[in-house]
């Protein structure tokens, strides 16, 4: 009897384990909750939302001039662009030429004289009569070397109505101004040389004027006039009463950066045929 109680039990064992797994589960009831359901993974971000945003390269214009350049800037308007590098830039070695003479200069650009009187309450240098496509002739400029040598909205004034005779006159006086520029370089000094972009500019061809002198493009870029305050174009003519509605610091622009070409790199200059014209036909336009 006590073996046959012992099958019964151990069969019933048996029984109740197989049950217990071929039954229906429960539904939960208040007592046996679900669990709370998954949340939803959050969908990746994309390698674009990822990277942090960059600040358009735009907002930093680019400033090819450093504190302790020698600088010498020729061609220079109202003087403008000469103060601001000293009073927001802190280049403290200037020496600032216009081609005009003391009382042209005031005759055409009256706010000249204010910017001339900081300048040289500065110890900065002013000369007049500068002529940029002969700078080795003033006495003091000769056997000095710059960092910089800064020529900004280069322009023969209006020479000619014809627009080919006018681009060459452009021409070679940029021509002029490099040869005369590249002997008071320092070793590792540029030519910084600013023009307006588009029409009739872009048919001056810079790159290879410098290239036929020696030079090569180290880096352009969009000019800022935004990055000097204070500074204001001045037109070659002189002011307009009332401003005329034109205002040059509004016009896009661009920078060229000149380096000395290595011996390798130089182009040979091609003999020109043609013979200079003399005409000088006035013209009130600037361009």
């Amino acid at each position: 009897m006590g073996k046959r109680k012992l099958k019964n039990t151990k069969y019933r064992k048996h029984h109740d384990s197989t049950h217990a797994k071929h039954a229906p589960k429960k539904p939960f009831s208040a007592k046996h909750p679900q669990p709370p359901p998954k949340a939803a993974p959050k969908p990746e971000k994309s390698a674009k939302q990822q990277a942090p945003t960059k600040s358009p390269q735009h907002s930093r214009p680019e400033i090819p001039f450093d504190p302790h350049d020698r600088i010498l800037l020729v061609g220079e308007g109202d003087f403008s662009f000469s103060l601001s590098l000293l009073t927001h830039h802190g280049c403290a070695d200037l020496t600032a030429t216009c081609l005009d003479s003391a009382e042209e200069l005031l005759r055409k650009y009256t706010q000249a004289a204010g910017h001339i009187e900081e300048l040289e309450a500065e110890g900065m240098s002013v000369l007049y009569g500068v002529d940029a496509t002969k700078l080795g002739k003033r006495r003091e400029l000769r056997g000095k070397e710059w960092d910089r040598v800064v020529f900004n909205f280069p322009h023969v004034g209006g020479k000619s109505r014809d627009v080919n005779r006018q681009v060459r006159y452009n021409q070679e006086l940029l021509v002029a101004f490099f040869r005369a520029a590249l002997p008071l370089l320092a070793p590792d000094g540029t030519i910084i040389v600013t023009l307006f972009e588009g029409e009739p500019y872009t048919l001056w061809n810079i790159r290879d004027l410098a290239r036929h002198v020696g030079l090569k493009v180290g880096r352009s870029f969009k000019f800022s006039a935004e990055a000097y305050p204070g500074y204001r174009h001045a037109r070659t003519l002189g002011n307009i009463e009332g401003d005329g509605g034109w205002k040059g610091e509004d016009r896009p622009a661009r920078t060229y950066v000149f380096e000395k070409a290595e011996e390798g790199e130089r182009a040979k200059e091609p003999k020109s045929k043609r013979r200079r014209d003399e005409e000088t036909d006035e013209d009130s336009e600037d361009g």
